[in-house]
């Protein structure tokens, strides 16, 4: 009995040994949260560095303000801070005392005794070679600054924007911006985003960078409170942890947004970016007011700038669309069955898609085969039929889709953005009309300009998509490559290194086709794109040309009026000469002349015409010579021989209030 219940437990221990154990090699199926991405991947955002975090965040809050004014069609009023935070009042921020270095060696900054004793020595050198090469009168390279010491000490700045715009619902604060791809502008539409994320990446990186919540004030039109709300993100859930959300009384019935963050960021290596933004953003926007405030800790390095409105006309919102068939795939078909509301084919067909029509949708129901009938179940169709029916889109020939949906910056703001902020000698601007690129629609505007204040020789290009300025990666992108490789200056009577030439062209499309993780860049490869771009300088190129070779006609007019001038006293000496001497044989021999002849001979002799006579007729007649030329090329421009006045005409009618309305040929006012 004992052996046997002993060979069973040694049975029993056998079968435990074989139950299958996991490996320290397997692999655990994990999962991220968009937010969890996003932050592992921050990059994609713009957020690569501390200070493109700095100017991407200022952009993102920037142009989420411009689309919120704009919705209400309201004038812009932007108003952006950026505030330095040194390390002490950050760490009273986050609850944390100031602690002293105590191991100076532990740090990465610190510098030994040999190390120190290297680099002056060094330094001496360098100085002691300067002053030698200084004495002997040789040009010497401007000193290369020592390389600092290694500083990890981070930099923290509270950015903060307010605008005039539509502001939130209160409800809706804390998903608009603790909860990342949730929003309003999805769909298909042109939006000045590039990702969707707005202002939640800058949520991200602040909680990644200083832990520090956000900050929003935002009231309605018409709302008797505000809503303030205080809140981050919880990545890995990818949902909003809210500090406070509560309603706050709004006596001066204020609308619109006021956010505030703080983040870690370098103002130093990305100052000449943000200020460049802003500016390239007033070029655009003309019709929006910005006021920009850097606040050092140290006054002397404030900053402020203030880009004033030009015009009060704002170009037309952008409206959503539906898509073109050339344009879908077979995730975007699925999905657009899944939320249509129609009910059978032929419905499906005319009303979410643009250009198709009743009798177009029927042909196209009837190419597709003995399977599909117009009133067949859209909700019925199998993934077999909507391959056939993805394969047609292909195929089949369609209008194209209208650029009425877009919104262009217009010919007259953007040569106003261009006079205002460049302050050019002269100025030209092209809209092309709407072109079609993989089913959207897109539009390049271009402006061409020449001389100006902070304006460097030869090619200056400002890059716009969707009307915002792109200031990286500019040497691959079809604007640059356009301007630089694909355009003869030279037959323009432009010196392509020599002046001052501003070369603006703006994109605005419902999908802009960047390249590259950051979406800084439009692509050279796209032949519709480029042909577009090509032209629309082009044009601006035969504006500008006429312009200049009228501005060469005048100037050779002023250097031969110069050049006239100058030989008055050598001419009129040798012509006074002459007479002399045609005046003295006259006297002597007594020949023959004509009676005029005789008698200015007779005034020569006389001294009644003397040499400063003939030069002061001699400049009469040039400054006669020149008015006459004057007055032909300025009937050949337009302008007529009398000068103009001013004229002021009183107005019979008391004076109305009216309400105008534009469209592109007319201005309507409507008198109250």
């Amino acid at each position: 009995m004992e052996i046997g219940s002993s060979e069973s437990q040694a049975q029993t221990k056998k079968s435990k040994s074989k139950t299958p154990r996991k490996s320290k090699d397997a692999q655990l199926l994990k999962q991220k949260s968009p937010a969890e991405f996003f932050a592992d991947n921050k990059n994609i955002a713009g957020f690569d560095n501390p200070g493109k975090c700095l100017y991407t965040t200022v952009r993102e809050l920037v142009e989420n303000a411009l689309d919120s004014a704009e919705s209400i069609s309201e004038l812009p009023i932007i108003e952006i801070t950026i505030e330095e935070i040194g390390k002490s009042k950050f760490n009273s921020m986050i609850g944390l005392a100031d602690h002293e270095r105590v191991d100076e060696e532990l740090y990465d900054d610190f510098e030994t005794a040999k190390a120190r004793e290297k680099r002056l020595a060094k330094e001496a050198r360098l100085q002691e070679t300067q002053a030698k090469n200084a004495a002997l009168g040789k040009k010497t390279k401007g000193s290369t600054p020592a390389k600092p010491l290694k500083n990890r000490e981070a930099s923290y700045y509270r950015v903060t924007c307010k605008d005039n715009g539509r502001g939130m619902p209160h409800d809706d604060i804390p998903n608009m911006f603790g909860r990342v791809l949730s929003g309003t502008k999805y769909g298909l539409k042109q939006t000045r985003g590039k990702f969707g994320l707005g202002a939640k990446m800058a949520l991200i990186w602040s909680k990644m960078s200083t832990g520090l919540p956000i900050e929003i004030l935002s009231s309605m039109k018409g709302q008797t409170y505000s809503s303030f709300c205080r809140l981050d993100i919880d990545i890995n859930r990818n949902i909003p942890h809210i500090h406070v959300h509560e309603k706050r009384t709004n006596v001066e019935r204020w609308h619109g947004a006021e956010i505030q963050i703080v983040i870690e960021g370098n103002w130093t290596t990305y100052r000449s970016k943000i200020l460049h933004y802003m500016r390239q953003m007033a070029v655009i926007t003309p019709y929006a007011q910005f006021l920009f405030k850097f606040l050092s800790e140290s006054p002397d390095k404030n900053v402020t700038v203030r880009f004033a409105r030009r015009t009060d006309i704002m170009p037309p919102a952008p409206l959503e669309t539906k898509y073109h068939p050339s344009a879908v795939d077979l995730l975007l078909i699925k999905k657009l069955i899944a939320e249509t509301s129609k009910q059978n084919l032929l419905q499906f067909l005319q009303h979410e898609f643009v250009n198709v029509g009743k009798s177009h949708a029927e042909r196209l129901i009837g190419e597709m085969g003995p399977d599909f009938s117009p009133k067949m179940s859209v909700k019925s169709l199998t993934s077999q039929q909507i391959v056939r029916i993805h394969q047609l889109f292909r195929q089949a020939k369609f209008d194209d889709p209208s650029g009425d949906c877009l919104s262009p910056a217009g010919e007259y703001n953007l040569r106003l953005g261009i006079i205002k902020e460049l302050h050019p000698d002269m100025v030209a601007t092209y809209s092309g009309s709407a072109q079609v690129f993989e089913g959207h629609p897109f539009i390049v505007e271009a402006g061409l300009s020449l001389g100006g204040k902070d304006v460097k020789q030869g090619l200056n290009i400002f890059r716009f998509a969707n009307r915002i300025p792109l200031l990286f990666e500019q040497g691959a992108d079809v604007v640059t490559r356009t301007a630089i490789k694909r355009i003869n200056w030279n037959s323009y009577k432009i010196n392509q290194t020599q002046d001052k030439i501003g070369v603006f062209v703006s994109i605005v499309s419902t999908k802009i086709p960047f390249k590259g993780t950051g979406k800084e860049y439009i692509g050279d490869d796209i032949s519709e794109i480029a042909s577009a771009v090509k032209t629309a300088i082009q044009q601006c190129c035969v504006q500008l040309k006429s312009k200049i070779v009228k501005r060469i006609q005048a100037r050779e007019q002023q250097e031969r009026k110069r050049s006239l001038n100058k030989y008055i006293p050598n001419a009129t000496s040798a012509i006074y000469e002459v007479l002399k001497e045609m005046s003295r044989v006259h006297a002597s021999k007594r020949r023959r002349c004509e009676e005029n002849d005789a008698e200015l001979l007779k005034q020569v002799t006389a001294q009644v015409v003397t040499q400063e006579t003939l030069s002061e007729k001699l400049a009469q007649h040039v400054d006669q010579v020149d008015y006459e030329m004057a007055l032909e090329y300025a009937t050949q421009t337009g302008v007529n021989e009398e000068p103009r006045e001013d004229i002021y005409i009183p107005p019979l009618e008391p004076e109305y209030e009216f309400t105008e309305f534009y469209s592109p040929v007319f201005v309507f006012r409507l008198i109250h």
